[in-house]
């Protein structure tokens, strides 16, 4: 069998991907999340919170709600039928932090939840510190001229 044949072989008997199913499915559950958190936001508000204070309120509910979700295995189940629209920048980071600590649990605070929280978040902070310094110095610069 040559490699060309062997090729089209896997590609006749690999499961065929329901991408418009998929598409519409993240496109559903990406909204939804986005609608929750504009729900939540409007709550802050009716309470009385100026729309910055709402928005900082807002976004460490869906942190808080994400890690929630994936502690008690529910942001997975979601994300099976989700696909991409979990990936809603906040909830998706939040569970990228929330996951690695509870699956190393068994391991400890320190070497299980503590060393594996930051296996993800690191990285995030890393350049987004770096990238920040380097924005800052950018700005800084033009405005002396």
């Amino acid at each position: 069998m040559t490699e060309k044949e062997y090729g089209r072989l896997v590609q006749d008997l690999a499961p065929k991907s329901p991408i418009w199913k998929d598409c519409l499915m993240a496109f559903v559950i990406g909204g939804l999340i986005c609608t929750i958190g504009q729900l939540i936001m409007n709550g802050y508000t009716a309470l009385g919170l100026e729309k910055t204070d709402a928005s900082t309120a807002t976004s460490m509910s869906l942190v808080v709600l994400s890690a929630l979700l994936t502690g008690l295995s529910l942001y997975d189940n979601i994300a099976k039928h989700a696909g991409a629209g979990t990936l809603v920048p906040i909830t998706g980071f939040a569970n990228s932090i929330a996951a690695p600590a509870i699956e190393f649990k068994t391991e400890g605070f320190i070497l299980g939840v503590g060393a594996k929280i930051f296996q993800i978040a690191g990285p995030v902070i890393v350049y987004g510190v770096s990238a920040s310094v380097v924005y800052g110095l950018i700005y800084w610069i033009t405005t002396l001229f």
